[in-house]
């Protein structure tokens, strides 16, 4: 069965860095495209940070320059580094892979940062 399992998240103040962790299992992964999305409490999930399977790249517009989002292909992995965390970058971060007619999700991992 399709399992996405991440990893990586913690209690950390503001300014300081993580790097999270997705391990897929079930599915062909070099050609799924993957994505990191967050949601915060009161709010809407939202995409923070996208790698499609050629490798190419796109970030929410509030994280440009502070995250960087990468596959290993051989791992079945991907990550999700992030730098010059904020408050509000708390949140439950969730990786899924999508293909046109498939869409798998992690169960997520809590990130807090503190003021």
């Amino acid at each position: 069965q399709v399992q996405l399992v991440e990893s990586g998240g913690g209690l950390v103040p503001a300014g300081g860095s993580l790097r999270l962790s997705c391990v897929a299992s079930g599915i062909i992964f070099s050609i799924n495209d993957m994505y990191w999305y967050r949601q915060a409490p009161g709010k809407q999930r939202e995409l923070v940070a996208g790698i499609i399977s050629g490798g190419r790249t796109n970030y929410a517009d509030s994280v440009k320059g502070r995250f960087t989002i990468s596959r290993d292909n051989a791992k079945n992995t991907v990550y999700l580094q992030m730098n010059s965390l904020k408050p509000e970058d708390t949140a439950v971060y969730s990786c899924n892979a999508h293909r046109l007619y498939s869409d798998h999700w992690g169960q997520g991992t809590q990130v807090t940062v503190s003021s």
